[in-house]
């Protein structure tokens, strides 16, 4: 017999080589998993609502964990941002049905892609420079609502990955300009490897005129990652917001 608990957190993934566990290299997951079995004293397993990259943020994720005991919620909470480094926060612990599940569970992903068009001391890990670069806003928004109109993004997939299909129901997709600062805000039910990343970096072809609005929406008809962009930074990438069903996230 087991209880099921959900976790919302946020990291900075600076100093990670992604969320998942992998030999050689320290990440959120196993960072995670050794602060929880160390408190709760047994081996904690935890499953994330998705995989960052290397060096991508989250302001907003969710896992979840089974464990034999009845904790504490708010102690553990407490402990675990003690023991926690402070590139990891832990913003609430909730008891849930045994069949609640942070990744298959949730209904759509948030991302934001932040540019800083000027040097900023603020920003070094957290967004992309571009500065003295002539960006046409419109035109990249133009490209971006295109986005919507299809489903297959094998073209912004990494090549060597494990899917079962490449479509997603990308449901916003929107540049916008504040200050210095330029976000590209995307929304979708899904999202493949390196898809984000590959996007905006094609974008920004579309948007310093390398190319058109036309070869933009030929690159996604072609169904080939060589013919879109190359990838945008990691440390500008955010995952900002995971939606579940209500009912999910409740006891």
């Amino acid at each position: 017999m087991f209880l099921r608990y959900f976790v919302e957190l946020s990291y900075n993934g600076k100093n990670y080589h992604g969320w998942q566990i992998q030999p050689n290299a320290i990440s959120v997951q196993e960072t995670i998993e050794k602060a929880f079995s160390l408190l709760l004293a047994e081996e904690i397993q935890v499953v994330g609502c998705g995989r960052t990259d290397s060096g991508v943020h989250a302001s907003q994720f969710y896992l979840h964990f089974d464990t034999k005991h009845d904790i504490d919620k708010k102690k553990l909470k407490f402990k675990l941002n003690a023991f926690l480094p402070p590139d990891i926060v832990i913003f609430q612990i909730l008891k849930v049905k045994d069949e609640a599940h942070a990744r298959f569970d949730a209904l759509s992903r948030s991302y934001e892609y932040r540019i800083s068009l000027r040097k900023d001391a603020f920003l070094i890990d957290t967004a992309w420079l571009m500065q003295s670069q002539d960006i046409d806003l419109l035109k990249m928004n133009s490209a971006a609502r295109l986005l919507l109109e299809y489903q297959n993004f094998k073209c912004f997939s990494k090549v060597k990955t494990d899917v079962k299909t490449f479509d997603c129901k990308v449901e916003k997709a929107i540049w916008k300009k504040d200050g210095d600062l330029l976000v590209f805000y995307i929304t979708a039910n899904r999202f493949l490897r390196n898809m984000v990343r590959a996007i905006v970096g094609t974008l920004i072809d579309v948007g310093t005129h390398k190319i058109s609005i036309s070869d933009f929406k030929k690159i996604i008809e072609t169904k080939d990652r060589t013919k879109a962009g190359v990838s945008a930074k990691a440390k500008g990438l955010f995952l900002t917001k995971v939606v579940y069903p209500k009912n999910k996230l409740k006891e």
